[in-house]
């Protein structure tokens, strides 16, 4: 599949344009994205962020971790494969075209999050592999580039970058990113992302509704399966944000985390350029 951004010329993400994959697409051509599981006990954040990247398109997707949480994995999962990760790393070969880790990882994960970050494969890192830098920001820094992404709330924000006042959100993500290296994207109700090189963007698309355990987790795997599928950092981020905001306005009451793959389908097609496709959410 083919995606393209859409803004407006004040940054503000509009619906993405979605082209179906060509013909003659197969399961590696649309890309492999990686996301690093959680221990035992504590796997479900990472599997939400696999399972969202699966749905958004990417054509294979692989939970990697600690052989104990990956026979946890296995029972909930099918189509997204399983791979223990030993001291190399050697299951993270050349076709893996993302990486997502932080969801669950837990905080003593900060090592293997600068062991991947050395891989040079586009990265998403939420949660636990912000909050395990908290003491030393630079650390991570050293590690980061335009085609990493990082994906703060409030709080994991404030620990990397205590001295940036949020409030002027735009302003706060412009600096962290230009500081950091990386795309940053500030969740909240209107969710601001920022590129090293100065670009905007900001997502005003989404629902109170999103607010639930795990919604967060879904965002990741969106981003890290979108840029699975070659779409840059910051597009990646931009439209990732969209789509997750789309499926709480389409969902609306009783929305839980494990309920929004399900309508990853119905969002994308309301994405599709192509004029038979059944678009019933809101344009904005």
């Amino acid at each position: 599949m083919g995606f393209t951004l859409n803004l407006t010329e004040d940054g503000t993400i509009t619906r993405p344009t979605l082209v179906p994959p060509p013909s003659d697409a197969h399961k590696y051509s649309r890309g492999h994205a990686m996301v690093w599981s959680g221990p035992p006990l504590h796997t479900g954040a990472s599997r939400l962020a696999a399972q969202a990247a699966l749905a958004v398109g990417a054509g294979l997707v692989t939970i990697i971790g600690e052989r104990a949480a990956l026979v946890e994995q296995a029972a909930h999962v099918t189509a997204i494969m399983l791979r223990e990760a030993d001291d190399a790393l050697a299951c993270i070969d050349r076709r893996v075209t993302a990486l997502a880790i932080g969801p669950g990882a837990g905080a003593g994960i900060a090592d293997i999050v600068c062991t991947l970050l050395k891989r040079g494969i586009p990265t998403v890192l939420d949660a636990d592999a912000i909050t395990a830098f908290a003491g030393d920001p630079a650390r991570l820094f050293d590690h980061l580039c335009s085609d990493k992404v990082m994906t703060p709330h409030a709080g994991e924000f404030a620990r990397l970058f205590p001295d940036i006042d949020l409030a002027d959100r735009a302003a706060a993500a412009l600096r962290a990113a230009e500081r950091s290296g990386a795309v940053v994207l500030l969740k909240g109700p209107q969710t601001h992302i920022a590129a090293p090189d100065g670009r905007f963007a900001v997502n005003r698309h989404a629902s109170p509704w999103l607010a639930t355990a795990g919604s967060g987790d879904v965002l990741t795997g969106l981003i890290c399966g979108l840029m699975a599928q070659g779409i840059s950092a910051f597009d990646a981020a931009c439209m990732g944000a969209w789509l997750h905001g789309d499926i709480g306005v389409r969902a609306g009451p009783g929305l839980t985390a494990e309920k929004m793959m399900d309508h990853i389908p119905l969002v994308l097609r309301g994405c599709l350029n192509d004029e038979s496709a059944d678009d019933t959410g809101p344009r904005t």
